[in-house]
């Protein structure tokens, strides 16, 4: 049979219309996808604490700067750097041979002085009879009693320079005023110490407290106000639970503080108001220098809880994504009052009974259709723990 040129024309038309009609049904065939399967997380409520954290400079109860208050060579140095010490233990000994004599001459011109009144007494004494049988003038007792009072003025100035000179004896040997431990000591036997050295003999830290020192904004300040139950702040204070101390390793300090002094007023260039806390610190194992985190607890007694994976930012806002009746899904911003490991609790957006994506929002927009599978709250908060 001979073909003709028509035949041939038609025949590449019918394949190029079949092969176009192959390619568009391949192509609706790969633009349809199975609707995800994901898990759901029904929001509940629930008893929990939230922490709020700040970061906190630490100090020792009481840190003394050690100075002389005389002027001498150091003679001793009784302690070593790093040592504890005890209310009233020696630490250092200038050279008292200088003071040692001064307190002798004082000495020696208190009996001087005692002397001379014993002297003036005598002629007193000796005046008076004369006196009243008119044998010498008056003139004579009055101006032997002005001697008598001065001479009872200058023992008491030589007995007040003895005690000047007592005192810088004793002033010789540097004593701890409270117990704690010693600092670097930058001087050695020897020195020539001087009351008016820039640099003090060593720094003594009473650390059996230490004192957690941070800054609340004016908003954390009115915050804490709104939080605790009471009249006045002091109240308030005494109604705080117990503040927990995260240290420089991550780790919770074991011992508990509590609050015990805010500040007077807000520092003007910064805005925030210091705060004080107290830790007890029986084992000395925190050091003025110290740093970390304070964590101040509050108490909820219904509060939202959602896993921390089903959130997810957008411009510095968290959103979830919540499941509607017709199984689609739809972002919604969520506010976050605190946080454990591995839940957030809510304070805006969310409402007990709503569900929402547990995990797999990566590539979830809005109006998605998904597949719903639910997963218990329970087996949940059994899995990780509030």
């Amino acid at each position: 049979m001979k073909i003709t040129n028509n035949s041939k024309l038609i025949v590449l038309i019918s394949s190029i219309i079949f092969l176009q009609s192959c390619t568009k049904a391949a192509d609706n065939t790969a633009m349809v996808f199975p609707t995800p399967e994901l898990p759901v997380y029904t929001v509940i409520t629930s008893p929990a604490t939230t922490y709020q954290e700040f970061p906190t400079s630490l100090e020792g109860k009481n840190n003394v700067e050690i100075r002389s208050q005389v002027d001498g060579y150091l003679d001793r140095i009784y302690v070593e750097e790093g040592s504890f010490v005890r209310a009233g233990q020696p630490l250092f000994k200038i050279d008292p041979r200088v003071y040692g004599e001064q307190m002798n001459m004082a000495a020696a011109n208190l009996q001087a002085a005692n002397a001379n009144i014993q002297k003036a007494k005598v002629e007193v004494d000796r005046l008076q009879p004369l006196v009243a049988d008119k044998v010498v003038s008056d003139v004579q007792l009055k101006t032997a009693k002005a001697n008598y009072a001065a001479a009872v003025a200058a023992a008491a100035q030589a007995k007040a320079s003895l005690g000047g000179s007592k005192i810088n004896v004793g002033f010789t040997t540097i004593t701890a005023p409270v117990s704690g431990y010693i600092g670097r000591i930058p001087y050695k036997k020897g020195s020539l110490i001087s009351r008016t050295d820039p640099t003090p003999l060593t720094l003594l830290s009473d650390i059996s407290q230490i004192y957690a020192y941070f800054s609340l904004s004016e908003l954390d300040f009115i915050a804490f106000q709104k939080k605790y139950a009471g009249a006045t702040l002091e109240e308030k204070l005494r109604n705080m639970p117990a503040i927990d101390l995260v240290i420089a390793d991550g780790s919770n300090y074991p011992e508990k503080g509590k609050m015990s002094i805010i500040d007077g007023q807000f520092d003007k260039t910064t805005g925030a108001i210091s705060v004080r806390a107290v830790f007890p610190n029986p084992n000395g194992t925190l050091r003025t220098g110290n740093t970390g985190r304070v964590r101040m607890p509050q108490l909820l007694s219904d509060a939202v809880v959602i896993p921390q994976e089903s959130t997810f930012e957008i411009q510095d806002k968290t959103y979830v994504y919540v499941l509607g009746k017709d199984n689609k899904v739809t972002g919604k911003p969520v506010k976050i009052s605190g946080k454990t490991e591995h839940y957030y609790f809510i304070s805006e957006g969310l409402n007990k009974g709503e569900k929402i994506v547990f995990t797999g929002i990566g590539n979830l927009k809005d109006g998605a259709l998904i597949k719903p599978k639910t997963i218990s709250s329970d087996s949940l908060l059994k899995a990780n723990p509030l």
